[in-house]
């Protein structure tokens, strides 16, 4: 009786010096991440807050009060000529620089993944993408100068005429889209060469037995199926990035000639910061937050499927 009555009282110490210990460590935890959680509140979840709520309203900048309209914003979105203009060029820039950017880093990865100067050549596709995209985008002007740019220069030097890519509306977008592929391609490719060092080599001998030892059967037999997680993400990204679009804009048409180059994000900031219709410029940008987390959320659901079908070929 005795050794069994003394369990319990020796244990009571260890549970409740335990159950003490981690209350002091949720504590702690709970004061280093406040100031974290107050700057995230601060800076991201309140002022998001804020443009949701003005999306529903007419608030003009610099005029005191705001009235409530409902969806009305929303609803002028779908009328306003402007705004289509924009999601015109946005989906031409998106068409143009999406396929592209994502072939090419594919290619370039695909070429240098077993060269001995993968290092070099990896730093130079990557610069475009370290680099200040501003400080980069007055590089591209003096490059595409109708008359003094290295562009028209080569041009000529081949016995064609100028061209003037960033002032001629037929040219302007498709120039913008140019230099979006030079600056997405080194990103892709990193994903890519990231995704092709996972791929086990024993696949490529087990191809290489069934004949698929170089080439195009090599590539579609092996490397284009492993490679599917990591292109469905490329994909995903190089879309939201396109669709973000704005500061190659900003610096070098500034959304012109004649409105050939107003993306959707450019729209945004003029009616917000150049026609100070702060609530029509928050519906603008809440519409593209829902889209950007919905294409997100997609992504994610795939990838999540995929990999659930993985791991159930895997168990069986």
């Amino acid at each position: 009786m005795a050794v069994v009555s003394d369990t319990p009282i020796q244990a009571l110490p260890v549970v409740s010096t335990s159950y003490r210990f981690a209350r002091a460590q949720a504590r702690a935890g709970l004061i280093l991440t406040l100031p974290a959680t107050v700057l995230i509140a601060a800076l991201l979840i309140g002022p998001a807050i804020l443009v949701f709520i003005l999306s529903f309203t007419d608030a003009s900048l610099g005029l005191a009060g705001a009235r409530f309209v409902g969806l009305g914003n929303y609803a002028r979105m779908l009328t306003d000529p402007g705004f289509s203009h924009s999601l015109r060029n946005t989906a031409i820039y998106v068409l143009v620089v999406v396929p592209t950017s994502i072939g090419w880093g594919l290619l370039i990865a695909l070429l240098i993944a077993r060269s001995p100067f993968a290092i070099l050549y990896r730093t130079a596709y990557f610069l475009p993408v370290a680099a200040t995209l501003v400080a980069l985008a007055t590089a591209w002007e003096a490059i595409l100068h109708p008359s003094l740019g290295f562009a028209n220069a080569l041009l000529q030097l081949l016995g064609a005429s100028p061209v003037r890519f960033l002032s001629d509306p037929a040219t302007a977008i498709y120039a913008l889209s140019a230099i979006g592929i030079w600056q997405l391609v080194g990103f892709n490719m990193i994903l890519f060469l990231a995704g092709l060092s996972t791929i086990p080599e024993e696949l490529y001998e087990a191809a290489a037995i069934d004949g698929a030892d170089r080439g195009v059967k090599r590539f579609l037999l092996v490397t284009w199926p492993m490679l599917a997680p990591v292109t469905l993400f490329v994909a995903v990204m190089t879309i939201i990035r396109a669709f973000s679009v704005f500061e190659t804009v900003a610096v070098l048409t500034k959304g012109g000639p004649m409105k050939s180059t107003s993306v959707i994000l450019y729209t945004f900031y003029e009616e917000g910061f150049r026609f100070f219709r702060v609530g029509y410029a928050s519906a603008i940008a809440v519409s593209f937050f829902i889209f950007v987390t919905v294409l997100s959320l997609i992504q994610m659901r795939i990838s999540e499927r995929r990999s659930r079908v993985s791991t159930n070929g895997d168990k069986s």
